[in-house]
Formats: C-alpha cells, structure tokens, sequence
C-alpha cells in the first residue's frame, strides 16, 4: 500500500464536520448526500452513489464505529464455525476506492427543515438528499424485569458489538447439564430466523460440550419463520435437547428476575443458567428525531424507498416499513441498490430504473445443514409486492443441505465486499 493512499484514507476518514458544512447545490457546488448508518443499507447505498454518480455527488457516510460487526452470521461464530475477526469490516474500500467522506461520529440528530445532520461533537453536516439507515434500537421496557443493566447478564447480541461475545462466553461457561433460556422478540423485528438459527448455534456446541445441557425456548409468538425446517432439524440433530413453548402454551412472560436467573410465566417459572434475551425493536433513534416514524417503524415509497414524511430523505432496511420484505441484511443492500439510482437520477439526471427487490435468509442448523428462505420483489403502487418466493423443504438430501450452506458463505463473502469495498 503506497503512503498515498494510507494518507488518502486518513485525511477522507478524519475530515471534521466544520469541512463539510459547505454550500450545497443550491450555491453552484456538487449536489450532496449524506448516509447515516455503515451496515448493509447504509454502507451499500454510499457506494453506489459514489460509484455510479462518476464524480458528479459529494457522498458522506457517519458511522460511528471504525470497524463494523455484522450481525448475520454472528450466530455462525456463536457456532464455532466463524471466528469474531472473520465478522468484521472496516470503511478503508468505500474511503479510498470509491471516494466516500467517511466521518466517525454519532448523529444526533436530523433538521429537515435546514436539511442538516447534527453531531454529537456539536458540528453538522448538510445535505440535498439524505439516507437513513439506523439500524434498530431495543426496547428494553417490553419485557418486565429487562433493562439495559440486565443485559450483560442475559446478552440479546442483536445489534453489531462485541455482545455476541459476551454470549458465546456465557454459553461455552455454563454449567454441565444446566438450563440455558432463549426469549425471542415479537413481530417485527430484524432478522426473523435468526433467534432459531441462534438456538441451533447454541445446541451444536452443547452438543459437542455439554451434552446433557437443555434449551428452553420462551417465545412471545405462536409460530416462527421456518418453523418446520427448525423443528425437523432440532429433532434430527439434538434429540431431547430444545424445548420450545409458544406464547398459546407458556401465556405470556411476565416477569425476568436477573438476581435469579428466573423467567416467570403463566405457565411455569424457568430456572436459568445461562439466558438470551431479545426484547422487542424499533427504527433507530436518529428516524424518531427526524420525524420520518409512524409509530416505531419509518414508510417508505415503494419504488423509492422515499420517506414518505419527506421526499429528500430515504429510509432502508430494518428502521423501513418495507411491507413484505423481512428485516434482514440482504433487504438492505437491495433496497440501498434502487435508493442509489433514485437517488442519483434525481440529482444528476440519469436514467432511473423501475424498482425491483429481492432477498434470501440462509440459516445454518448443524454442520453443513443449511436451509433458506427467500423472495423477488417488485414496487406496487402502494407497497412492495411479492413476485415471487421460495424455501427449503424438509426432508431434503444431505447434498442439497451441504450445497445450500456453502451457497451462503458465497454470499456473506459477496455482500461484505459488496458495502465495503
């Protein structure tokens, strides 16, 4: 790596908030789009503006961590068939290779009116089109006896952080032969078969560790993505091993006393030595701020992804109400694709395509036991529309479960490169 370039990245990665509050487009400079969020939305929606606008967009991302984790396939790592390193990413592609202002801070806040991001260092940052990309925040109040002091006694690892690693410490330390409790959230909320992939992960090292160990399940739903796929594999590969009551069975949970470890419910009061608890979710604070929620989601246009609050500002992934498109990574980086050419369409005049959408959520049950689910998608003229859709089956051979798993290692590495480089 020449000393230019390092030096390149440094300058783009550091430049403070004072630079980049300059005249916009409406004073004669490069029309200017700000990103609030590095994930899969955020972090693809700065590239391909950058990219595919050839110079003609300033595009700067705020994110606020140097190195970004990502949440799908943590439950991978939880599993042992990932390291934590192999999960992380940082901005040096978007900086370097694609020109993006990568600023490290948080955002505070949004005026729309003065159409600025405000910082929590006390700078802003000005924009003609902005892409809100948070992410999801906790509400920890869901659930009785939950709380952000709680949660490093009951990790819910749900967001990019190093909490996933606080759990795997947890369930690799657990006692032999004791109860580990997984509370799943309510709908809707990121990544809808991840808390079961999750109890997968967690029963495959039990299995090779603590054999004797249980899991019980205390899901505030009724039914599951995947259930079937999920109930047919825990059978198969962990016999007698994972006990999952829905809400119609166990009535409700009513209370957690992390002193005790113990989960009350209509039903019974479980006994925990080791627990994961997911409260329910909304979009992140920075769309409450803006004004562009309804309730504790964001609309979207569909042919868009437009707040429908506010036509120069766009809003993807998990904080959306993308209607049938789950709350996954893969969602966000297609979304962030047809947000980009709307994007640089409106700003630059080129050629705006008709928006279509897709996404697929692989699932690792046991080794090489991969299932999926997945969908194409198109705008409608009030929602996004399913077009098409697909999903393993049980029963299926070795082979296709074996190819289906090495399918989505394919992709992690080719979404990661996607955002990031």
């Amino acid at each position: 790596m020449s000393k230019y370039t390092r030096r390149s990245f440094v300058k783009i990665a550091s430049m403070s908030a004072t630079a980049l509050s300059m005249p916009s487009i409406a004073f004669g400079a490069l029309p200017r789009v700000v990103v609030i969020g590095g994930g899969a939305g955020g972090a693809t929606a700065a590239k391909y503006i950058a990219k595919d606008s050839k110079g003609k967009v300033d595009v700067t991302l705020i994110e606020a961590s140097k190195r970004y984790y990502t949440c799908f396939f943590s439950n991978l790592y939880l599993g042992d068939f990932r390291n934590y390193g192999s999960i992380g990413h940082n901005y040096y592609g978007l900086a370097v290779n694609r020109g993006v202002n990568v600023v490290h801070e948080w955002a505070k806040s949004v005026d729309p009116a003065a159409k600025k991001v405000n910082l929590g260092s006390g700078g802003s940052i000005s924009y003609d089109k902005l892409v809100v990309s948070p992410g999801i925040d906790l509400k920890y109040d869901s659930i009785n006896g939950y709380s952000t002091d709680v949660q490093s006694k009951m990790p819910h690892a749900w967001k990019s952080g190093t909490q996933v690693q606080l759990l795997k410490n947890k369930v690799k330390g657990m006692k032999k032969g004791g109860t580990f409790v997984m509370v799943p959230p309510p709908n809707p909320y990121r990544c809808p078969p991840g808390p079961y992939e999750r109890v997968s992960m967690i029963a495959h090292q039990f299995k090779k560790s603590n054999p004797t160990a249980k899991i019980v399940v205390l899901d505030p739903k009724k039914k599951f993505s995947k259930m079937g796929l999920f109930q047919e594999a825990w059978q198969k590969h962990y016999p007698g091993m994972i006990e999952w009551i829905g809400v119609d069975t166990h009535g409700g949970l009513k209370n957690i006393n992390a002193a005790t470890m113990e989960f009350e419910t209509d039903l019974d009061t479980f006994k925990a030595d080791a627990a994961s608890v997911v409260p329910a979710q909304q979009a992140g604070a920075i769309a409450m701020t803006a004004g562009i929620n309804k309730g504790d989601w964001c609309p979207i246009v569909a042919g868009s992804m437009q707040s429908q609050a506010d036509e120069n500002i766009y809003v993807l992934g998990d904080a959306s109400i993308a209607k049938s498109m789950p709350k996954s990574g893969f969602s966000a980086n297609s979304q962030a694709k047809v947000a980009a050419n709307h994007i640089r369409g409106s700003l630059t005049g080129s050629k705006v395509f008709p928006a279509r959408y897709s996404n697929t959520c692989w699932s690792l049950v046991a080794t090489n036991d991969g299932v999926k689910v997945g969908a194409s998608y198109k705008a409608g003229a009030e929602k996004i529309d399913v077009t098409s859709k697909f999903i393993s089956k049980t029963g299926e051979s070795s082979d296709l479960r074996k190819a289906t798993y090495e399918e989505s290692i394919g992709w992690y590495e080719g979404i990661t490169s996607d955002m990031f480089s």
